[in-house]
């Protein structure tokens, strides 16, 4: 398979999740999630106004080295902590082009044991 290809077919299945979830909005914004090969990002980003409004990454854990499934959680847990103490409590969750496993599950298990609601 060709890169062009490949690269359609990611930004189609990314279309095609962000079609389903809706627009993020102030009282609920997106959490958008990426994940490169070292590290794990997250966004709280209110689509109507095209501004984050939180982000944290696994670049921001400081301290013992940890496996990148502990540091997506870790990340998980810093966006909502985050998100809290700027008054948002709901979110709606964004995986992109990425499956719901491994680190994109664990970013969100984070989140949702610090009580952000999606």
């Amino acid at each position: 398979m060709d890169k062009k290809s490949y690269n359609a077919k990611k930004n189609r299945r990314a279309a095609k999740i962000r079609k389903t979830i809706g627009k993020g909005t102030k009282d609920a914004p997106r959490l958008s999630v990426f994940r490169s090969n070292t590290q794990t990002y997250a966004q709280l980003i209110d689509d109507s106004t095209g501004k984050t409004l939180v982000s944290a990454s696994s670049n921001e854990i400081k301290g013992s080295k940890k496996s990148k499934l502990e540091a997506a959680k870790e990340v998980g847990k810093m966006i909502a902590e985050k998100a809290l103490k700027s008054g948002i409590t709901k979110a709606v969750f964004d995986r992109g082009r990425y499956k719901y496993h491994g680190r994109v599950k664990a970013l969100a298990e984070g989140a949702r044991e610090s009580k952000l609601i999606f």
